[in-house]
């Protein structure tokens, strides 16, 4: 399942090399497959500090140091929730990138209604602001109209890393 998340995993690994940054990874419904793909990648310990499978809302509130009161204004499976658990565990490690994933695999929607195949990432780190230095966000949804829940995994974290690569490639080269 890792194989074809290479390529990807590859161009985000070659930009965080080149900027000497750091990255790590809260991924849920793609369950490991996000981390494992940047891991995979010959001189992973340079840019990645870790990743985080955070399957239920109790596993993200036993991170030290969470706004549990902000967590409380958002569901799950949302963007708002991609983009705070990319803060989080940002924060949490201590790096300069944090990328998010929240959705339903299926082989049904989850609970708030989303269908299988529905999923949010984001990415959080400089650059993003209002300025060069600041940190920011970005986030999108995509729903791949699949039931398939092994398929949708590889897919949610392919889009994962996606995000992360088109904006790693987006941004000036850090000075």
């Amino acid at each position: 399942m890792i194989e074809p998340l290479l390529e990807q995993a590859g161009r985000v690994a070659a930009q965080l090399k080149a900027r000497g940054q750091t990255i790590a990874v809260g991924e849920s419904a793609a369950g490991g497959l996000i981390t494992a793909a940047l891991l995979a990648v010959p001189g992973a310990s340079a840019y990645c500090r870790g990743g985080l499978v955070v399957y239920t809302r109790n596993a993200l509130v036993s991170l030290r140091s969470i706004d549990v009161a902000k967590l409380d204004t958002m569901r799950a499976a949302t963007e708002a929730y991609a983009r705070f658990e990319a803060q989080t565990l940002r924060s949490h490690f201590e790096t300069d990138w944090g990328l998010g994933e929240t959705g339903a695999a299926g082989p049904t929607g989850n609970k708030y209604g989303d269908p299988a195949g529905h999923v949010c990432v984001a990415v959080a780190g400089p650059g993003l602001g209002t300025s060069p230095s600041e940190v920011g966000e970005r986030s999108r949804t995509i729903r791949t109209g699949s039931a398939d829940r092994l398929g949708n995994m590889q897919a949610f974290a392919a889009a994962a890393l996606l995000l992360m690569a088109e904006t790693l490639e987006e941004l000036a080269p850090p000075h």
